[in-house]
């Protein structure tokens, strides 16, 4: 019997980059879904890419020339499909397009409160709302403080809308030895919810890890 030609044999994914602090995490999070089988739909913001140029080696050009010259060797069947911010063309933007979840890393207050508002006036803030109404997964990495009060509404407003709204708190549970493990440690949190299988840090209570008794 052949197989629908709706099957989708490998996880799609869309993710966007804002402009907050912290461009390290959607790197991470690009580099450890391109291990994997994956379609990923990529978005970048303005100010992301000024925070990209700021914080990392990034000049400009495509993400994926950025990758190739960080030595990254993608899987073989990973697929990056990137789009401006102002393409409401692109296929994220239709709750027509099935994918298996997204994920906003960094994601800037600006962006927050926008989908909060249900403004969707950019790619990132469409894709987003595309993710709320059609009740599939959204990650919002938020990465400011002290938050304000405003900014708590905001977040609650969301995770009452289904997001998961989740501060880029780093753990120290497994001893980092490193900037690059204490990204980890966030980056995996993010794979956990999209449903996408890692090896960046073991579960707690697994084989090596030390239990805790009070």
């Amino acid at each position: 019997m052949e197989k629908k030609s709706t099957e989708r044999l490998r996880k799609t994914i869309v993710v966007a980059i804002c402009g907050a602090s912290g461009a390290v995490y959607g790197i991470r999070l690009v580099e450890e879904l391109m291990k994997t089988p994956v379609e990923l739909h990529l978005t970048i913001s303005s100010a992301g890419r000024m925070v990209l140029a700021h914080e990392t080696e990034y000049s400009g050009g495509t993400f994926l020339s950025f990758l190739e010259k960080r030595k990254f060797m993608p899987h073989e069947q990973a697929v990056l499909k990137e789009y401006h911010k102002d393409d409401l063309f692109a296929p994220p933007a239709s709750g027509s397009f099935a994918h298996d979840g997204m994920a906003v890393a960094p994601c800037s207050m600006n962006t927050l409160g926008a989908v909060a508002s249900g403004i969707a006036d950019d790619l990132i803030r469409r894709s987003a709302d595309v993710s709320l109404k059609e009740k599939r997964p959204l990650v919002l990495l938020t990465r400011e403080t002290p938050l304000s009060a405003i900014h708590l509404e905001n977040m609650l407003r969301l995770a009452k809308a289904g997001a998961v709204v989740m501060p880029a708190c780093p753990g120290f549970y497994h001893r980092p030895a490193s900037v690059e493990q204490l990204v980890d440690t966030v980056v995996a949190r993010v794979l956990d919810h999209l449903g996408v299988a890692h090896r960046l840090v073991k579960p707690w209570g697994e084989e090596g890890e030390t239990s805790i008794h009070v």
